[in-house]
């Protein structure tokens, strides 16, 4: 049975509870209320101190049903209540890489790192797919996280994985192996100025015949950009291009 104990490690937790100022959280809060009007996304604040969640946006997607207030009454009890359990353990297990990772990065760069991972949350019982990015927000003076800002979005995967950790600015990340339990590095895939154009557009609303009007190629061209598009990015269609190229700001 898995506890919320579970989720806090000597990887992060707070050893210097005398520098942080509170005074400074409805500042955080704040700006993460301004932020939530501005997206469909999801938004919530962990304190590692305090262990708990100190701000949760009404967005709708993560919310699974609770309003923010019942949501942050929960706390960590609500990956316990709304994660298939058999996805529980996963977040545990990555929880404790990620960490174990952040405490290789010199601490002047930890702010800069972010991870990303997909699981399910359940919804009146039905599992939905959500991405979910982590990323400090302060840090104590060695470095551990004492808030950090978590973003939730829809998924553009089948199923949950994909843990990566990001630097701001690199097109090189690090991808965690679940099986071998190390992180490979990778390359972020690069997107053509055609490729970008018919993404663009995608975006804004117009068909293929459109797009290929407007950037004076044949439809059986803007088809193959769009075929290349989807392979590059590993997904299915459009709708998941256009989720993927956005999350990973490739546009």
């Amino acid at each position: 049975m898995k506890t919320t104990d579970d989720f806090f490690i000597p990887d992060n937790e707070v050893k210097l509870p005398e520098e942080l100022d509170y005074s400074q959280v409805d500042e955080y809060i704040r700006s993460a209320e301004a932020f939530s009007r501005s997206t469909y996304q999801s938004v919530y604040i962990i304190d590692y101190f305090k262990q708990n969640f100190l701000y949760v946006s009404p967005n709708p997607m993560f919310l699974c049903g609770l309003t923010p207030e019942q949501m942050m009454k929960l706390g960590y009890r609500f990956y316990l209540g709304y994660v298939p359990e058999d996805e529980q353990q996963f977040l545990i297990d990555l929880n404790e890489a990620g960490f174990s990772f952040h405490q290789t990065i010199p601490v002047n760069e930890r702010k800069d790192w972010y991870i990303s991972y997909d699981f399910h949350i359940l919804n009146g019982g039905k599992k939905i797919l959500v991405n979910h990015k982590l990323t400090p927000l302060a840090l104590t003076s060695d470095g551990r996280i004492w808030l950090a800002l978590c973003v939730v979005s829809a998924s553009t995967h089948t199923f949950p994985g994909h843990i990566e950790m990001h630097r701001v600015g690199s097109s090189e990340y690090f991808e965690y192996n679940q099986n071998t339990r190390r992180w490979d590095k990778r390359q972020m895939p690069t997107l053509t100025d055609g490729e970008k154009a018919v993404l663009t557009l995608s975006i804004q609303g117009y068909t293929m015949s459109e797009i290929a009007d407007r950037i004076c190629l044949s439809p059986d061209t803007i088809k193959k950009y769009r075929q290349r598009i989807f392979e590059k990015l590993d997904v299915r269609n459009i709708s998941e291009a256009i989720g993927a190229a956005t999350n990973n700001k490739l546009l």
